[in-house]
């Protein structure tokens, strides 16, 4: 089940999150090492697309691009982009089987609840085709809580966050890690896990 206040706190501040990530959407090396790994004119899912601009580069790169967000007012921005299918939806609402060669899950789990993230996985991994890319960034740490802003984060442990996504049938491939000031004003670690089905 989605949380209401993550939410709200993303259609009340859509347009400050748009201009958070622009840059780093423009500059984002692990966008482009995704649209590597997919074929010429592959489906993709951008899960958690936001305002739409990795979308909006992925679409530009030639894919189908699919874009889903639990935020009514983060659909309606990456809808404008031309190339993008953007609708309103929730981790839970992914269904189908073999859909995609490729899916983006950007620093849109880690809202998830723990007790739901097995069965996220899951279901992305059947929508995913066989040997399909899996993009996924996730705040480093432990436990969950809201941030300054009221968001729910779940935060993993790289060994964690790696057996996680086994135990789903996913393997893990190159990590990278970083540390960048999000929406609240303050610092945190991440980890970006490239990884395919």
């Amino acid at each position: 089940m989605a949380d209401k206040e993550t939410l709200r706190v993303y259609d009340a501040k859509a347009a400050d999150y748009a201009k958070l990530i622009d840059s780093d959407t423009k500059e984002n090396p692990y966008l482009e090492r995704f649209i590597a790994r997919l074929p010429t004119g592959g489906r993709v899912l951008d899960l958690g697309c936001g305002p739409g601009l990795a979308a909006t580069r992925m679409a530009n790169a030639g894919l189908q691009v699919d874009a889903m967000d639990g935020s009514a007012e983060m659909v309606a921005m990456a809808a404008q982009h031309d190339g993008v299918t953007a609708w309103q939806a929730t981790f839970d609402q992914i269904t189908g089987t073999d859909i995609y060669d490729g899916i983006w899950a950007n620093f849109c789990l880690l809202h998830a609840s723990k007790e739901a993230m097995p069965h996220h996985l899951a279901a992305m991994v059947t929508a995913l085709k066989p040997g399909g890319a899996f993009h996924i960034g996730m705040k480093l740490g432990s436990g969950s809580q809201r941030d300054a802003i009221g968001r729910l984060y779940s935060y993993y442990s790289e060994p964690e966050l790696i057996t996680l996504l086994g135990a789903a049938g996913l393997t893990a491939g190159e990590t990278d890690h970083g540390r960048t000031v999000g929406l609240d004003g303050t610092e945190a670690d991440w980890i970006v896990v490239a990884a395919h089905g």
